[in-house]
């Protein structure tokens, strides 16, 4: 079995393939099933969403930010925080972004709420992934911040829904992935061909 790192890679150079006109027709089919996927969560009411802003070759997800937004969803945008902890900043169109001290990613300036008050607020959590297995094993970025984040929440009486978010071919067979033992499993994956249910 191949490690995480070099699974982590190999899907990094695949997605290097994609041409800007790929890219965007995948931000537009991920913005409209997600959208989909935060209906069925909410129940068709407006509820609070934390997502994350895909940059360079990621699926991108500013196009289903703003659809949330349209839809009158809140919008909860990480900022990562020493010892791989996150805060979270509500998104509006006139958000502003700066590239974080700790990760390789854009983080938005505004007032920031703590991981467990975002948790509490959260009806649904869309996550990045570089790949996930169909028995639900995921690899991020390589920083832990999301398992952190998913273990914080897992006594909580009502623990968000949440949904991995990559392109079609970053869904892998099941066993494909090495699970450790802090690895958070999700049993949904938002791709731009539609929700993929994981067997779990």
């Amino acid at each position: 079995m191949e490690s995480k790192e070099e699974i982590r890679s190999a899907r990094r150079l695949q997605r290097r393939n994609r041409t800007p006109e790929q890219i965007a027709a995948a931000g537009e089919a991920l913005a409209r099933h997600g959208v989909s996927w935060a209906k069925d969560v909410s129940g068709g009411s407006p509820a609070t969403f934390t997502v994350y802003l895909g940059v360079a070759f990621e699926p991108p997800t500013l196009p289903l930010i703003e659809a949330l937004h349209q839809e009158g969803h809140r919008i909860l945008l990480p900022v990562c925080e020493p010892g791989r902890t996150m805060s979270w900043v509500e998104w509006t169109p006139e958000t502003t972004f700066v590239r974080s001290s700790y990760a390789p990613i854009d983080e938005p300036e505004g007032e920031r709420l703590t991981s467990a008050v975002a948790g509490a607020d959260a009806a649904g959590i869309f996550m990045p992934a570089t790949a996930v297995d169909g028995d639900g094993n995921r690899i991020g970025q390589g920083g832990g911040y999301y398992d952190r984040f998913l273990q914080g929440l897992k006594d909580s009486a009502q623990r968000p829904r949440t949904i991995a978010v990559t392109y079609d071919d970053d869904v892998l067979p099941s066993g494909a992935i090495p699970a450790e033992a802090f690895d958070q499993p999700v049993t949904e994956v938002l791709t731009p061909s539609g929700i993929v249910r994981l067997g779990r």
